[in-house]
């Protein structure tokens, strides 16, 4: 029988590096598909996971709510996928005026994959972007990574209440932006990844 993650956590507070890495093998990937949407690039996905356990392990002293453990990781990425948009509009300036790094593409046969996904997730960002950034963390924790409102609550630090009328507001916001757009078809699956996913 699987362990539970509360008692994974209880020792991993205790120093127990084998019970944390357990639950890392059996969060990471979840944690790295929400850094992904959030960012929309694979590898700054996969640097900033690592962030997100490292930063667990450091605050593992936390007491977390039994059960509640995954929420409390994605608050931690949350977190982690903010500090990282300050730090790229503080270096923006900067990196404008270096050239550009030509990206190496490998020979997997995931690549093309990969760069169909970061460009559609892109797209949706763009649109999701014009939310306000409350609206922007309800509406990945709840539409797309489907988070109870009583989750999205915890690991967002705010009410129930709250997490219901941003990720209304989000769902609207998109709605309206998606029709004075005018994209017909094909066009408007950023739209729809955004509200439904």
């Amino acid at each position: 029988m699987e362990t539970a993650d509360s008692t994974l956590w209880a020792r991993s507070r205790a120093g127990d590096k084998h019970a944390f890495g357990e639950l890392f093998e059996r969060h990471a990937r979840t944690i790295y598909n929400f850094c992904f949407r959030r960012i929309g690039d694979w590898t700054v996905a996969e640097d900033l996971t690592s962030l997100v356990f490292l930063e667990a392990w450091r605050r593992r002293d936390k007491a977390v709510e039994p059960g509640k453990e995954l929420p409390w990781l994605y608050g931690i990425a949350t977190n982690v996928v903010h500090n990282r948009r300050r730090s790229e509009r503080r270096h923006a300036a900067a990196l404008r005026r270096m050239p550009a790094a030509e990206r190496e593409r490998g020979f997997a046969e995931s690549a093309d994959e990969r760069l169909d996904d970061e460009r559609s997730m892109k797209s949706a960002l763009r649109l999701v972007s014009r939310l306000a950034k409350r609206e922007q963390d309800v509406l990945v924790l709840c539409a797309w990574f489907e988070l109870s409102y009583e989750d999205a609550a915890l690991a967002l630090g705010v009410p129930v209440g709250t997490v219901r009328s941003r990720l209304s507001r989000a769902r609207a916001h998109l709605r309206e932006l998606d029709s004075l757009s005018g994209h017909e078809g094909d066009e408007s699956k950023p739209a729809e990844e955004a509200i439904r996913q």
